[in-house]
């Protein structure tokens, strides 16, 4: 009995040494992301599926907390890899020499070219461009018995105060695409009194771009200034007061790309999440949740989503004017 005993003992320190070993050999990869829940939540699981061996983790926060994070600790930043973050962030991360060049692995020409320019062809993979314009709940104006507005300047009209949520300019790619966006049609010294005026609508102004769309939907806000595509994935899943707005001034948009924090490349399963973002992930993605151009001759088809969108002017995003643009949006609120 005593034999079988021990016999068992060494069994089950054999059994969990080796557990503890394959616990040991998983490696993990941090993934940093500022994108919506649906689509991190598609890359999760694609990963888990395609690369069981790796313990891949996300954080998820906003732009700006990314951006910070990879200025500030380089290498040492727990992010392996980050997804979607706003390119103008990007431009200052490649310029300060943090992110992996990859010059000459990948074919950058089949994205169209302003997703693919050559301030970061080398170092980015798309990931997709985000439209941006006016969201409304329906059951909100109707209760409110509002109209909807038609257009941007709509937004400064005072029946809508209290009822405005937009995503702040100085956290979210969201809503600093608005801003630029707004500052091009108007000229900068009109859109600053343009914002000035609307400000006097506006709930809060969030720190995600996400929240304007959630507020919606909890009827915290009638209006919001939100991504168009996390608004029709609400419409999609039975939210169906909400509304897309497509004004004739067009929709502002956001373009977001994903790269690998310079020192990280030599990392276990780095190279290979990032070569599986190239060829299979950014069309997968695009195709269930982003349908705007991003890769040159493909179409995108998803239900409730508007056709042939109409685009502001989102010329000269470049961090140099952001931070510009941002020091006067500080000024005003």
């Amino acid at each position: 009995m005593k034999k079988l005993l021990a016999l068992f003992s060494i069994f089950v320190i054999i059994c969990c040494g080796a557990i503890l070993k394959t616990a040991l050999v998983k490696k993990s990869i941090v993934i940093y992301t500022s994108m919506e829940e649906y689509a991190v939540e598609l890359l999760q699981k694609s990963l888990d599926e395609k690369f069981p061996k790796y313990n891949v983790k996300f954080v998820t926060t906003s732009t700006s907390n990314i951006a910070t994070k990879v200025l500030e600790e380089g290498p040492r930043c727990e992010a392996d890899i980050v997804f979607g973050l706003e390119y103008a962030y990007i431009e200052k991360i490649i310029e300060n020499n943090l992110a992996y060049d990859f010059s000459g692995v990948y074919d950058m020409s089949v994205f169209e070219d302003d997703l693919a320019y050559d301030n970061i062809k080398d170092f980015v993979i798309p990931s997709c461009r985000q439209g941006i314009s006016i969201i409304v709940n329906n059951s909100v104006l109707k209760e409110k018995n509002l109209p909807k507005p038609q257009s941007y300047l709509d937004l400064t009209k005072s029946i809508y105060k209290g009822l405005i949520s937009m995503p702040s300019p100085a956290s979210s790619g969201t809503g600093y695409a608005f801003y630029l966006a707004m500052v091009n049609m108007l000229g900068e010294e009109a859109a600053l009194k343009y914002f000035s005026e609307f400000s006097k609508n506006v709930i809060q102004f969030t720190t995600s771009g996400s929240a304007p769309v959630n507020n919606l939907v909890s009827k915290e806000a009638g209006i919001g200034i939100g991504m168009i595509s996390q608004a029709v994935e609400k419409i999609s899943s039975g939210q169906k007061d909400l509304e897309v707005i497509i004004t004739d001034e067009g929709a502002a948009f956001s373009t977001y790309g994903s790269f690998i924090v310079k020192g990280k490349e030599n990392k276990s399963g780095v190279l290979e999440i990032l070569d599986y973002m190239y060829s299979d992930f950014t069309d997968e993605c695009c195709a269930k949740y982003y349908p705007e151009a991003t890769f040159k001759g493909k179409d995108y088809v998803l239900e409730n989503f508007p056709q042939n969108l109409k685009y502001c002017d989102m010329s000269n995003n470049t961090i140099l004017k952001k931070e510009d643009l941002l020091k006067k949006w500080n000024k005003i609120n």
